[in-house]
């Protein structure tokens, strides 16, 4: 914080107030105010972020959506949900007319999105965005990729909070599959496939398969402690 708060008074004195670097770390203090869970402060930068680029950016840019996008984050960590989307939504549609569906951040957008409304237990919703970020993922990163098994394991927990869990599994074991041959079976993505096969297994009644996939990740967990 204390070099970005340097940088932002150099770049005042030198570039101005009103100058795309100056927004630029505005919008770096707001993050590291949004994971401190200082949200207030957060959103105090966000918003000056905001104003800065569309000054000097315009109203459809990168950056304006990336502030949207942020400033979304931050109503969601505050549970203000509506809120969050409305932001969510303003940076979606500055991603895909500026820079297409096929862009990892409009995928972000899309997964956004999704969390969002699966949290407020708007299923249909949150599938359409999921799929759609597991649609653009399969194509641009291919079907064994740690993101693409990152968007099975989306879809299949909106099935699990629908109590869908034949339709929950089979996205979890998708999800499962690919990160075991894309990052190993010692890493936090895989072991979190398990525990969700586990919890499904668990719902259902099925003890002895739950525990065999409970296991797994403590039997990782045990190798990294040894």
């Amino acid at each position: 914080m204390k070099y970005f708060t340097k940088s932002l008074e150099i770049q005042e004195a030198t570039l101005g107030k009103n100058h795309p670097n100056t927004g630029f770390t505005y919008n770096n203090i707001g993050s590291v105010y949004n994971n401190q869970g200082k949200y207030d402060e957060a959103m105090k930068y966000y918003f000056k972020s905001l104003e800065i680029y569309k000054i000097t950016l315009g109203f459809n840019h990168p950056d304006i959506a990336r502030s949207y996008n942020n400033i979304g984050l931050v109503y969601d960590n505050l549970g203000k949900y509506d809120e969050a989307l409305k932001y969510f939504f303003k940076s979606l549609k500055i991603r895909e007319d500026i820079l297409g569906i096929n862009h990892p951040s409009t995928v972000t957008s899309y997964n956004n999105i999704g969390l969002v409304s699966m949290t407020q237990g708007k299923y249909d919703e949150a599938l359409k965005y999921f799929f759609k970020s597991l649609k653009t993922r399969e194509e641009m990163l291919g079907m064994n990729h740690p993101d693409t098994g990152t968007s099975y394991n989306n879809i299949g927990s909106v099935y699990n909070d629908q109590g869908k869990y034949d339709e929950a599994l089979k996205y979890y074991f998708k999800s499962l599959e690919i990160q075991e041959t894309t990052l190993g079976v010692n890493h936090t993505r895989t072991g979190l496939s398990y525990n969700n096969i586990g919890s499904i297994y668990n719902n259902q009644g099925k003890s002895d398969e739950a525990l065999k996939y409970y296991l797994n990740p403590l039997k990782f967990k045990k190798q990294f402690l040894e």
